[in-house]
């Protein structure tokens, strides 16, 4: 079985401004606790802040039905012309050229020790691996980072609101949704390639990601009893963890991020 990185596709970016200005879920909505260590995974589920359900999933069968009848074809067939090592090099390739954007996010944590391993596997890669097609810096044990702006903005303590949907761009929450429009920013086809460029990059990029989980995309949703809440407890899990594990709780303090509440208390 393939192995990718969750499929978040890069486009319908002026959805995000209509999300961001949007009205605040009101107050009167249950707030979840906080999210701690030594928590079970089903206490966590419990903590999701979900008042927008009936939209979200409203959107997610938006997304389901665009994946299943679009991107998953295409997807298919790019997996049956294009080589298992040829799909695994141009993930490397845009990978690595994300490097400088998690390298700020990585100064953004103060995490300088990461900041400097991610700027070794982008000398590496970007030199001996040919422009990021290959990973030699993997094989010689130098793991790559995955900070995000979303993560940045945990790690200063902004809590992630309620769970969000995106049209197109998927699973989310207030925070990582101006997170995301902070590494849009930050992007380098930004600022220097004209949208004939960069709009197809993009789509190589998702459809190659998306060729890379086709099989683990298949059995999630055939063991999933209801395929929303598989991935919305995924999701939060997932984006939970990577907060934590670069969060750096002050000595003899027991601090928790209250992930799914939009104010403290």
């Amino acid at each position: 079985m393939k192995q990718g990185d969750p499929v978040r596709v890069a486009a319908g970016t002026a959805l995000l401004a209509a999300v961001l200005t949007g009205a605040a879920p009101s107050r009167a909505q249950p707030v979840p606790e906080a999210v701690t260590e030594g928590q079970t995974p089903e206490d966590e589920q419990r903590a999701v802040w979900d008042p927008w359900q009936p939209m979200n999933r409203g959107i997610f069968a938006f997304n389901e039905f665009i994946d299943r009848y679009l991107l998953e074809p295409v997807a298919t067939g790019w997996d049956v012309v294009v080589p298992d090592p040829a799909q695994r090099g141009i993930a490397n390739f845009f990978a690595n050229a994300a490097t400088p954007r998690r390298i700020a996010n990585d100064l953004l944590q103060g995490k300088l020790d990461k900041a400097g391993n991610d700027f070794g596997r982008f000398l590496i890669n970007t030199t001996f691996g040919v422009l990021g097609l290959f990973d030699p810096a993997g094989a010689e044990g130098i793991a790559p980072g995955d900070e995000d702006f979303g993560q940045t903005l945990g790690v200063w303590g902004a809590p992630a609101g309620p769970y969000l949907v995106l049209p197109f761009l998927g699973p989310s929450s207030p925070r990582d949704t101006a997170g995301l429009v902070a590494d849009t920013g930050l992007s380098p086809e930004f600022y220097f390639a004209p949208w004939y460029v960069s709009s197809p990059m993009t789509g190589t990029r998702t459809i190659n990601a998306r060729s890379l989980v086709l099989e683990t995309v298949r059995a999630e949703r055939e063991a999933a009893f209801d395929f929303y809440s598989a991935v919305r407890s995924a999701y939060v899990q997932y984006r939970i963890n990577q907060v934590r594990d670069r969060a750096a709780e002050p000595e003899g303090e027991d601090e928790h991020e209250e992930l799914y509440d939009l104010e403290e208390e």
